[in-house]
């Protein structure tokens, strides 16, 4: 049901990722191309992971998890960031969500890293509900920050 992905998967995550962006309300914002996928992922540096959910019975794609390593200071050890989730709305409820996130919990605990994290926009509460029936908390303490854009553009322009 879960395996890594290979390059020839580059097409799949693709378009996994656009279907992820639709149901996130922001298809916009998806502008990552297979290339850059394909180097991200299988470059000589690869920089992100990524694992894909497929159909038990006929071995079609039909979720993935693409995540990268972080580091903890407090812990002094590694890491994963889960930057993506998704199982396709037809495939939802059948363990595949719970195996990619078993997959990752098992490369943790093998490796000696200490968390593994992600992000979930408030509004998802099917998401929600289904990462806290695993024993996942929210971090409420902590507000994320992103430069993006035109403002990552000024703050790198400006001179000290």
């Amino acid at each position: 049901m879960i395996r890594e992905a290979t390059p020839a998967d580059i097409p799949v995550i693709h378009t996994l990722i656009q279907e992820l962006a639709t149901y996130e309300k922001a298809p916009h914002e998806a502008k990552a191309t297979e290339p850059q996928l394909h180097e991200a992922l299988f470059g000589d540096r690869p920089a992100a992971y990524a694992h894909i959910a497929t159909d038990d019975t006929t071995g079609t794609p039909v979720g993935f998890a693409l995540w990268f390593l972080n580091f903890s200071t407090w812990r002094g050890v590694h890491g994963i960031y889960l930057e993506d989730l998704y199982v396709r709305p037809t495939a939802r409820g059948a363990g595949h969500g719970k195996a990619l996130l078993t997959e990752l919990a098992r490369i943790c605990t093998e490796r000696g890293y200490e968390r593994l994290e992600w992000s979930v926009l408030n509004w998802n509460t099917p998401a929600i509900g289904f990462y806290e029936s695993l024993g996942a908390r929210p971090q409420d303490e902590w507000t994320v920050y992103r430069l993006t854009d035109d403002a990552l553009k000024k703050l790198a322009d400006r001179r000290s």
